[in-house]
C-alpha cells in the first residue's frame, strides 16, 4: 500500500470512530430522581405569559449559546461540544414532566452546566422551563 492510502485509511478510521462516540454520547440517557420527575411548575394562570417572557431573556443570555434561538441545538458554541445540545422541539424532549427539566436545569451534566447558582431564583429557572416548553414544534 502506497503511504497516502495508508493515511487516507487511517484518517476514515478516526473519523468514523470520532463520530460514533459523539453519537453514543447523544443517546446517553440522563436519569431524574421521581421526585424531581414529580415536581409541578409553580407557575399557573395569568402569571404564565410574564414567566414565558421572563424565561425567553434568560434563555438568550444562558441557554440560546449551545441549545440556539428556537431550541434546535444549533447554538453558536453546540459544534464546540462533547455532547449533543439536543433538539427541545421534538416529542422526546417534550414528553418530559416539568420538574425533569427543572432538574437537568438545575443540576446540569457534562457540558450543561449547572445552573442552581447562577440563577439562584427558583422562580427564573422554572420561567427557563416555560420558556422551553413553547419550544415544541
Amino acid at each position: 500500500m502506497k503511504p497516502k492510502s495508508i493515511i487516507t485509511l487511517l484518517l476514515t478510521v478516526i473519523i468514523m470512530i470520532s463520530f460514533a462516540f459523539k453519537v453514543n454520547q447523544a443517546k446517553k440517557p440522563w436519569p431524574v430522581p421521581d421526585a424531581a420527575k414529580g415536581k409541578k411548575s409553580p407557575i399557573a394562570g395569568n402569571a404564565q405569559a410574564k414567566a414565558i417572557a421572563d424565561g425567553k431573556v434568560l434563555w438568550g443570555t444562558h441557554c440560546k449559546s449551545c441549545h440556539g434561538a428556537k431550541g434546535l441545538g444549533d447554538g453558536n458554541k453546540a459544534a464546540q461540544l462533547k455532547t449533543e445540545p439536543g433538539d427541545f422541539s421534538k416529542a422526546d424532549f417534550q414528553a418530559q414532566s416539568d420538574g425533569a427539566l427543572f432538574f437537568k436545569i438545575s443540576e446540569g451534566r457534562e457540558d450543561m452546566p449547572s445552573f442552581k447558582k447562577k440563577i439562584p431564583d427558583t422562580d427564573e429557572l422554572w420561567s427557563i422551563v416555560a420558556f422551553a416548553r413553547t419550544l415544541k414544534k
